[in-house]
């Protein structure tokens, strides 16, 4: 199991910097922002910087979208960074939320996403792309390399990451909701003739070091608003009925809107709705050893990588404890067991 920590590039983008030279400093393989353009700084700007800082994070979008970007431009951006560092970068991609909802737009159709993915892969990747009725190539790159993950929490959008990800990102932690997803990821991959273990699993949840309970939870209850955003999306599409974890469904009965401007942060005043239970589960919160028994029912259901949000008040410390004690203890148990 690898480790990244996610980052949300408010000013100055030094912070950003410095917290991404931290995360290298204590083990973590990648280093991950928010994609949205209005509500923070512009983060591929930031990843130049953060790569000519490090020797060996990897960089990229948790997760960007195909409309707010130009695809080609997307992938020339990756493929440059690519070549400037080496190939450091990965591409976390969804159909699109706080970047389009705040300029009152719309997710992308799961048509548009899988067509973005191709291009976006092809092209980052040296590889020449039907495109707009021309084949496209970038004449400069030779050797990029560079994997994309797909965001995704409902039945169709589960389906696409498994047929077409390099990876699936799931944001929340809860084991059985994690194994349900991974699940039906594994299947999509598996009826479209792909090995489902070639598909890269990530969990994306808070992470919080720490022994005030009450304090951990009201830093990170903003965490189940955003996921409660997105089931919310697919309730209205399928129906509180439709093949899809109860513990969502029910949870979000009390939710009465959403507020971007408030989006991943502690201080978000809108998600009352959000009760303990739906914190714990969804997030990693508590002591080191709280932390490993949890990765570890995570890595047992096929987790490949867990990546950490860092938007509470303990960002430091809590690196700092994964890097001395969480991390290395994962490793040994990785190793006792291979």
């Amino acid at each position: 199991m690898t480790f990244g920590a996610v980052l949300q590039t408010d000013p100055p983008a030094s912070r950003a910097v410095a917290l991404a030279k931290l995360a290298e400093q204590h083990g973590f393989s990648n280093v991950w922002t928010f994609d949205s353009h209005l509500l923070w700084q512009e983060p591929y700007v930031i990843y130049s910087r953060i790569l000519a800082e490090t020797q060996r994070i990897k960089v990229g979008p948790f997760v960007t979208n195909p409309a707010t970007r130009d695809w080609t431009v997307t992938a020339s951006v990756f493929a440059t960074l690519n070549e400037m560092y080496g190939n450091r970068t990965v591409i976390g991609i969804g159909r699109g939320d706080s970047a389009v909802r705040v300029t009152n737009g719309h997710p992308t159709t799961l048509a548009e996403l899988r067509e973005a993915i191709h291009v976006i892969r092809e092209l980052a990747n040296s590889r020449a792309v039907e495109y707009h009725d021309a084949t496209l190539r970038f004449p400069w790159s030779t050797g990029s390399e560079v994997e994309v993950w797909v965001a995704a929490y409902g039945p169709q959008a589960l389906k696409l990451a498994g047929e077409v990800g390099d990876g699936y990102i799931l944001q929340l932690a809860d084991i059985d909701v994690a194994k349900w997803m991974i699940g039906k990821v594994r299947e999509a991959a598996e009826a479209a003739g792909r090995d489902p273990d070639a598909v890269k699993f990530c969990v994306a949840a808070p992470f919080y070091i720490g022994d005030d309970r009450d304090h951990m939870r009201d830093q990170t209850r903003w965490f189940g608003g955003m996921v409660g955003n997105h089931v919310h999306d697919v309730v209205m599409r399928y129906g509180e009925h439709a093949d899809f974890p109860e513990v969502l469904v029910d949870y979000i009965k009390g939710r009465t809107g959403y507020d971007y401007n408030s989006h991943g942060k502690a201080e978000n005043d809108h998600v009352d709705f959000v009760p303990d239970e739906i914190v714990d589960r969804f997030c990693l919160l508590g002591t080191a050893d709280e932390h490993i028994a949890k990765l570890k029912q995570l890595q047992a259901i096929g987790v490949d990588h867990f990546a950490g949000y860092l938007q509470h008040d303990s960002k430091e410390e809590t690196l700092r404890v994964y890097g001395e004690t969480v991390i290395p203890a994962m490793r040994e148990h990785l190793a006792a067991k291979s």
